[in-house]
């Protein structure tokens, strides 16, 4: 389908497309080239860690954060009310995951719910910053972690950027994943990364990424030598020319979030004049940067009713998420079911998500407001 408004779109301009194409016509390095160690440099300056490793999504990394931390027949806390893919990076490195119930207020794991899964096998638990909202309890999940010597992990693929206090996403847990997938504050397309303050985790990650080789003072392809191989691993590197875009991008992060946060705001003050539409609030000192905007109604049939409306008026609207425990890969193969997690099931069916990026224009958002407007006015007659 041709929508008249997407639900997002990429932001490029033409130093993104110089970065690349000096990549191109370089003809050499188009892997492990010089841009992937600057990227790394920069992204671990821009979230204040001590390390970064780039890779080349968002699941390989947390894949590879995960057996680097060897949670292999483990009890791994996840939330449901997330992309698949932070429950099913337990799975592939060999844990289990244990699903755990969502707050309403950020949509982060509920640390209360949290306390009550904890054995004796729980080795880490992931926490979620749903739609660039630093989740509101993760203070408590560290707490909590480091109370009971497991480890704390988070899944910070939506939410490049946001800070609680002023210290970012990404220094609060033992380790963190970032996605730079096409949607995201950032893009490379496809791509991702870790960042931790942890040098055994990172030398860990770093031979898993590639093959478990022990690296050289020279480049695996610019050198003659024959390498060591001392674990198993993965080919989950990303390509130079994507690093390259990654740095241009980096350099219009704050742009990119004031634009978001601008945008936001309007279109949170336009959206609180319609009865029946709640939108997510900061809480105090808590800083989102926007990766999505996501609302709640009242429940399961109005918010049908209102996507089928939305979509009928060309405007993508979507819902983030479904419960990743009702998946069929959960119910068929774990024994997942409905009722497990009443409150992220309950909140599954009032979510919709909207059309939302940096370069959303007044004439789009006024659309949008005026379609779910005019959905509510005809509800009324």
């Amino acid at each position: 389908m041709v929508w008249k408004i997407p639900l997002f779109r990429c932001y490029a301009d033409e130093n993104d497309v110089n970065a690349v194409a000096k990549v191109i016509r370089r003809g050499e390095y188009w892997a492990i080239g010089p841009e992937i160690e600057e990227f790394e440099k920069k992204i671990a300056k821009f979230i204040g860690t001590k390390y970064a490793l780039t890779f080349n999504s968002g699941t390989s990394a947390l894949h590879t954060l995960l057996l680097a931390y060897n949670i292999r027949d483990k009890e791994v806390i996840v939330p449901s009310f997330t992309f698949i893919s932070t429950a099913n990076a337990v799975l592939l490195a060999g844990g289990k995951p244990v699903f755990a119930e969502t707050e309403e207020e950020t949509f982060g794991l509920d640390a209360d719910d949290v306390k009550k899964r904890i054995t004796s096998s729980t080795k880490a638990i992931i926490n979620i910053h749903y739609g660039g909202f630093p989740s509101r309890d993760t203070k408590k999940l560290k707490d909590i972690a480091d109370s009971n010597n497991i480890i704390l992990i988070d899944d910070a693929a939506e939410s490049f950027g946001a800070s609680i206090d002023k210290r970012k996403i990404g220094t609060f847990a033992h380790s963190t994943m970032l996605s730079f997938c096409q949607s995201k504050i950032i893009s490379t397309g496809e791509g991702g990364a870790i960042v931790t303050d942890s040098r055994e985790i990172y030398e860990k990650a770093k031979l898993i990424r590639s093959h478990g080789r022990v690296e050289l003072d020279e480049d695996y392809f610019s050198s003659a030598k024959d390498n060591d191989y001392i674990v198993v691993g993965y080919n989950y590197r990303m390509p130079s020319m994507l690093a390259a875009l990654g740095i241009s991008q980096l350099r219009k992060a704050d742009k990119l979030i004031y634009l978001r946060r601008r945008k936001a705001d309007y279109l949170n003050k336009k959206l609180s004049k319609i009865k029946g539409v709640t939108a997510l609030k900061e809480p105090k000192g808590h800083y989102s940067v926007y990766q999505m905007f996501t609302i709640k109604l009242q429940d399961e049939k109005k918010r049908d009713a209102l996507q089928r409306h939305l979509i009928k008026k060309g405007v993508m609207a979507k819902v983030y998420f479904n419960p990743a425990h009702l998946k069929t890969l959960y119910t068929k193969d774990y024994g997942y079911k409905k009722g497990d997690l009443p409150k992220t099931e309950a909140l599954s069916t009032r979510v919709l998500t909207l059309p939302f990026y940096a370069h959303i224009n007044k004439k789009e958002l006024d659309y949008i407001v005026n379609s779910i407007k005019e959905f509510f006015e005809e509800d009324l007659k």
